[in-house]
């Protein structure tokens, strides 16, 4: 199975960026941050993602596409 970009496993979440923001407990500039590839969460972070979308890490895609 193809791996989904950060932002697409937010969206089939059926969270927006602020509403994500808020679960995380981070800003709404560091969710756009780390969808666009120009920051990365921690592993604190990245556990945090799995569970509030409901995704296992092999599923997500948290690097940019553009540095596959």
């Amino acid at each position: 199975m193809a791996k989904i970009s950060l932002e697409a496993a937010r969206v089939n979440a059926g969270l927006s960026q602020k509403e994500a923001a808020q679960a995380l407990k981070v800003s709404n500039k560091t969710i756009c941050s780390w969808e666009n590839g120009k920051t990365f969460p921690s592993t604190k972070h990245i556990d945090a993602i799995c569970e509030l979308y409901k995704m296992s890490y092999d599923d997500i895609n948290f690097l940019p596409s553009n540095s596959l």
